[in-house]
């Protein structure tokens, strides 16, 4: 069993992890930046040691600090949360070569899935739905070029590393191809060091479907149902909820079986999810995350178990916790991310002291947060807050618990999306599960503009806070806007 484990994270998911270390008996040690000396996930964990300047690249993702850190403490394992380092092959290569457990696939297996060539050429091989496309051998602008005709049009052209929609171009028109194509490969250069790209069929107004999967040391694999995560702004997922609207019993069953197949190609071992592009009753692999995802509370709450546990016993060793078919779903979640931003400035990220900061307290709900009242968010790293995620026994309950939530959760001092993410939950089109991947491009400008009714209470908070001074970008039309 695991007995000292580092955690190579910050925030939310480090304070989750701690959590599950102590149910274990597991010590934790935290590392922190120069920016994350009082950080909440510093004062949760049994140890912390320091790795570095504020910014990422010479701290949290520095892989020689981060594993002299590891040695420091004689920690016997690592885990590397979600972001920053998590689905990089070389710090899982470094964490074997140093002796140290990766909580996570083998650094080979994060490999093979990082490369989306790869990925997509392995799943064909597995018999594993593939939206139709092409991953030319001529890598040059006529030969991306040719590819583009050969697919069809509309057609996406995409980078075969990095994610967040970096260095992606739709095309609809042949006249587009000549610019897409280099201004892709200059994107994907800048953001990842790697031009290499694909051309896919665009899928028009896709719902994206993801499979949770687990695998053990002993070969076992299977799927813990299915997430829904079409609600994205920029290729980033605002909005979670399993089960899916959408999906049948039928095909939950064929989608669910595809991502086993997919985790079984590459003896995947630990927790991954398997992402889908969803048309009508067809479904196409998107590509394989090699981590724990940061919507994975809502799997926890209709499935009931600890997937962070799990983890930690599946690095350690032991097999899976669960039966094969032993789980159901039960009830429904979904998940709401609160993010420290300005949606009225093109959501530009938020910094300053959290004078007020009440996460809520209800049945049905829970809040993994990262930080508390008086605490600072830097603008060095994610301006994630915190992830509210409500359970209900029905869909409709769960997204009425998730509003009541949101307008229970002040944030004074800092502008955050709640407001946003009210006016999506009470969206007509939302309630009624009728949204795609590219829902809020179509309709978030009118989200910005509709007005959110202020609660007495956060009235009277706001009073209170009165003359402490505007913080960066706030306002006075949202309650959730500092003052």
């Amino acid at each position: 069993m695991i007995r000292r484990l580092l955690i190579a994270n910050r925030g939310e998911i480090a304070i989750r992890i701690i959590r599950a270390c102590r149910e274990l008996g597991i010590e934790s040690v935290a590392v922190y930046s120069d920016a994350d000396a009082r950080a909440l996930h510093v004062s949760a964990a049994d140890r912390a040691v320091p790795v570095g300047p504020a910014p990422a690249p010479e701290s949290y993702l520095a892989i020689p600090k981060i594993i002299d850190a590891a040695r420091s403490v004689g920690a016997d394992a690592v885990h590397p949360g979600y972001g920053f380092l998590s689905e990089n092959a070389a710090f899982a290569a470094a964490c074997e070569q140093a002796g140290i457990v990766f909580v996570g696939p083998s650094s080979a297996t994060i490999a093979r899935m990082g490369s989306k060539i790869d990925a997509r050429r392995l799943m064909e091989e597995a018999g594993v739905p593939v939206v139709p496309g092409e991953a030319p051998d001529d890598q040059s602008d006529a030969g991306l070029s040719a590819a583009i005709e050969r697919v069809g049009l509309p057609a996406l052209v995409k980078p075969s590393h990095g994610g967040g929609g970096k260095g992606m171009r739709r095309i609809r028109d042949r006249a587009e191809i000549a610019e897409a194509v280099p201004a892709a490969r200059r994107e994907a250069v800048a953001a990842v060091g790697n031009g290499t790209l694909y051309v896919e069929r665009l899928i028009d107004r896709p719902r994206h479907i993801e499979v949770q999967v687990f695998g053990d040391a002993q070969g076992r694999v299977t799927h813990l149902f299915e997430r829904e995560c079409s609600l994205q702004r920029r290729h980033q997922k605002v909005i979670e909820e399993s089960p899916s609207p959408v999906v049948s019993p039928a095909l939950r069953s064929r989608i669910t079986e595809a991502a086993v197949k997919a985790a079984r190609a590459v003896s995947y071992r630990n927790a991954g999810t398997v992402e889908f592009l969803v048309e009508q009753d067809a479904f196409y692999f998107l590509e394989m995350n090699t981590r724990l995802q940061v919507e994975h509370p809502v799997t926890e709450l209709v499935a009931g178990v600890d997937l962070v546990r799990a983890q930690l016993l599946v690095a350690s060793g032991e097999p899976l916790p669960w039966i094969e078919g032993a789980l159901g779903q039960r009830g429904h979640a979904i998940e709401a991310r609160v993010y420290a931003e300005d949606p009225a400035r093109d959501f530009l990220p938020q910094a300053g002291t959290l004078l007020m900061y009440r996460e809520p307290r209800m049945p049905g709900v829970r809040v993994d947060g990262g930080f508390a009242q008086g605490g600072h968010v830097p603008v060095h790293y994610d301006p994630l807050l915190a992830k509210v995620i409500a359970w209900a026994e029905s869909r409709p309950l769960a997204v009425n618990r998730l509003i009541a939530a949101l307008r229970d959760f002040p944030v004074l001092g800092i502008v955050t999306n709640v407001p946003f993410l009210l006016r999506i939950l009470d969206h007509p089109d939302f309630r009624a599960g009728r949204v795609d991947t590219g829902f809020l491009d179509r309709e978030g400008t009118k989200l910005l503009e509709n007005e959110v009714e202020i609660p007495d209470f956060v009235r009277a908070a706001m009073a209170a806070h009165a003359g402490s001074g505007p913080e960066r970008g706030a306002t006075s039309r949202d309650p959730w806007n500092g003052r």
